[in-house]
C-alpha cells in the first residue's frame, strides 16, 4: 500500500508544468516551460504557454525532449511506463 501512495505521489508532482524566466539569445527575456513526466504531455506545455502570457499569445522559440509517441508505440492507446522530457522555449506576444 505504501508503494502505492508514493507512486501516486510522483505521478501527480510530475503533472505539473513549471514556467522560468529565461533570457534568449537575442537578449529579449522569454520563458522556458518544462512540463516533463510520465503524467502530462505537449498540449500541457502549450496551455502553460498561454497561461503563462497576459495575452495568451505567443511564439515558440525552441522545443526540446521526448517527442509523442506514435499510436502504434503506445500500450491499449496509452504511453505507459515511459518518463518523457519536455522543455519549450516561448516569447509571449
Amino acid at each position: 500500500m505504501s508503494r502505492f501512495l508514493a507512486l501516486f505521489a510522483v505521478l501527480a508532482l510530475g503533472g505539473c508544468a513549471s514556467a522560468t524566466p529565461t533570457i534568449l539569445k537575442n537578449g529579449k527575456q522569454g520563458l522556458s516551460i518544462d512540463c516533463s513526466g510520465a503524467a502530462v504531455n505537449w498540449d500541457a506545455c502549450y496551455q502553460k504557454a498561454a497561461d503563462a502570457c497576459s495575452s495568451g499569445r505567443y511564439d515558440i522559440v525552441g522545443t526540446a525532449g521526448t517527442p509523442a509517441p506514435k499510436d502504434s508505440d503506445k500500450t491499449l492507446g496509452a504511453d505507459l511506463g515511459n518518463y518523457a522530457s519536455r522543455n519549450l522555449t516561448i516569447l509571449c506576444k
